[in-house]
């Protein structure tokens, strides 16, 4: 497994704890690497995404719930919420990671953590959040 995909799947971890027991970020980001000794590769792009999306959630919860009809944020899974979170912080402040590489990796995390519908779930929402992008429907950061 490649460091990135190890991260994101790290983070996605980190942020369910966060919702679950909706600690101080900080504080559960230095729990969660006492607990789990993320190595020096994994690390830096882990806290990147944890911190990124713990940062804009408010902007990216507001996104994720204007493509997934009738759905809203807190009825989601937090498994597909958190996937989906990582992606959508990717898709809007990472700009070295292709649209598609975000968007197959949460498909992937969908598949291995979520139920039989969360890889359709999360791909339908995040193909059209990146599609509003490339119109510039949304504007990135």
């Amino acid at each position: 497994m490649g460091n990135r995909r190890k991260s994101r799947e790290l983070a996605m971890q980190a942020l369910f704890y966060i919702d679950i027991c909706q600690n101080d970020p900080d504080k559960a980001i230095g729990l969660f690497n006492r607990n789990f000794n993320l190595s020096k590769n994994t690390f830096p792009f882990f806290l990147k995404l944890v911190k990124g999306v713990v940062g804009a959630k408010p902007e990216i919860n507001s996104i994720i719930e204007s493509f997934s009809n009738n759905w809203k944020i807190f009825r989601m899974s937090h498994v597909d919420r958190n996937i989906m979170r990582i992606a959508v912080y990717e898709l809007l402040y990472c700009h070295d990671i292709p649209s598609k590489v975000s968007i197959n990796e949460a498909i992937d995390m969908g598949k291995k953590y979520g139920t039989e519908e969360s890889g359709a779930f999360i791909n339908g929402i995040l193909d059209s959040i990146r599609i509003s992008i490339e119109k510039k429907e949304i504007e990135i950061k």
